[in-house]
């Protein structure tokens, strides 16, 4: 896991949307997807709820996740 990676996934849920945090951290945002999904994979759990009809990312809770 890199530093990096952290900053990405805590712009992700500072923006809640991940088209705007790839553009404040001045990445596409296919690449910020894929790290994203990376370190999901490495840490072997979902961190953000995706929807492609709405433009919010949100974390994953205990309810959500239920």
């Amino acid at each position: 896991m890199e530093f990096r990676v952290l900053k990405y996934f805590l712009a992700i849920a500072k923006e809640e949307n991940m088209s705007r945090a790839a553009e404040i951290l001045h990445i596409t945002q296919p690449t910020l997807s894929k790290q994203i999904k990376d370190l999901e994979e490495e840490l072997g759990k979902k961190l953000f709820k995706r929807s492609n009809y709405l433009p919010r990312v949100r974390f994953f809770t205990r309810e959500l996740e239920t």
